[in-house]
């Protein structure tokens, strides 16, 4: 398979992770026999500086052209530390997001057996998690009509969903929980807001033309508890885009670190896949950001594409790596490998998974691997 593949390394931490990514890629392309073309656009805070923009028109122009879009992250301490910024990196991932009409985020959350010790939360209540969010993306109070008063004392933002972009995810869920464990979880605020109202209406419409699945609904305030009480609870979770937002971060607690999870964005002609961590700008340059979740987010767009073995390939690395203890050390504190050294480690294992790999062990830690 040939497939064109546009590379928004973003800001602080994002392309180091992403290189790691694109080193994963060349293993498959080498094992697989596929042809991966990668060309790089400016997005966030790095084209805020080049071009004055966050989304440059050339950026948006790649990614149409492209098959696939792999997003490394957004954002700086410049601009989360003042408010008052009329133009932030951020707008240019949901700028993007709209272009391409990316309406659906997809978030699994699954704990690794290796890394329960890792969670906050005990080892009984989260052993075998493994759940996806399905937030709906370029709808609701982020895109809404937003107003300010001119003194600056009072402000809102307008909450907005029509049947076609709750019906157009909620077919999507349906479809992922019929091939799963057939169950599927509304969440909202349907006591309180119209638009959860409108949400649950359609959503049990659809519903019935998948009778395998069953259909819950529950509160985002009592969803949220559930969440960290009885995790298995759930198999796949539907919901709006700003509590999905905050579900989400709040999944990454279950696994202990935001470092292992990936998310994808899919529109009807467009995909991008991208780390569900920050931009950790603190981090920038030390070559100590986890970067499992970019990789694992790359196998993601594997899939995607129907590439399913090629895509197991990678999760199998990844899997090898945190049982072998190659991670970083927001996954073991006493690590002596860094990102650059886990990328190497988890590449060289998808061109050769043999459990025997004769891997140097030491070179990995003095970060002289030549594999890739």
């Amino acid at each position: 398979m040939n497939l064109k593949i546009a590379v928004l390394g973003g800001d602080g931490i994002g392309p180091e992770v992403l290189a790691q990514s694109l080193k994963c890629l060349r293993a498959v392309e080498e094992t697989f026999h596929h042809q991966f073309t990668f060309t790089e656009g400016d997005i966030g805070a790095i084209a805020m500086e080049k071009h004055g923009k966050p989304l440059p028109k050339a950026t948006i122009d790649l990614c149409r052209a492209s098959d696939s879009i792999l997003f490394g992250t957004i954002g700086t301490l410049k601009y989360d530390e003042n408010p008052s910024a009329k133009v932030r990196p951020e707008q240019g991932l949901l700028q993007l997001r709209r272009e391409l009409e990316l309406f659906a985020s997809i978030r699994p959350v699954k704990v690794f057996p290796t890394l329960v010790n890792k969670s906050p939360l005990k080892k009984h209540v989260i052993f075998g998690t493994d759940f996806i969010i399905y937030r709906e993306l370029t709808g609701g109070i982020y895109f809404g009509e937003k107003k300010l008063r001119q003194d600056g004392t009072i402000a809102s933002d307008l909450c907005e969903y029509s049947e076609k972009e709750i019906s157009r995810i909620a077919h999507l869920a349906f479809k992922a929980a019929k091939n799963r464990r057939k169950k599927l979880t509304l969440i909202d605020k349907a006591n309180v807001l119209e638009t959860s109202r409108l949400w649950r209406k359609v959503v049990t419409r659809i519903g019935e033309s998948y009778p395998e699945v069953t259909l819950e609904f529950l509160f985002v305030d009592n969803a949220a508890m559930q969440m960290m009480l009885h995790p298995n609870h759930f198999d796949v979770i539907l919901t709006d885009n700003m509590f999905g937002d905050i579900l989400s971060d709040q999944g990454s607690a279950i696994c202990g670190t935001k470092g292992l999870l990936p998310s994808a964005s899919i529109g009807s002609e467009h995909a991008m896949f991208e780390p569900f961590h920050g931009s950790y700008t603190q981090a920038e340059g030390k070559n100590i950001a986890n970067p499992i979740a970019s990789i694992l987010s790359t196998a993601m767009m594997l899939s995607h594409f129907g590439l399913h073995e090629e895509s197991n390939a990678v999760v199998t690395a990844v899997d090898k790596s945190m049982r072998q203890q190659v991670v970083t050390r927001d996954l073991d504190a006493t690590s002596k490998y860094g990102t650059n050294e886990v990328g190497d480690y988890i590449a060289a294992n998808i061109i050769d998974s043999d459990e025997n790999y004769n891997y140097n062990y030491e070179n990995i830690g003095l970060g002289k691997s030549t594999i890739i």
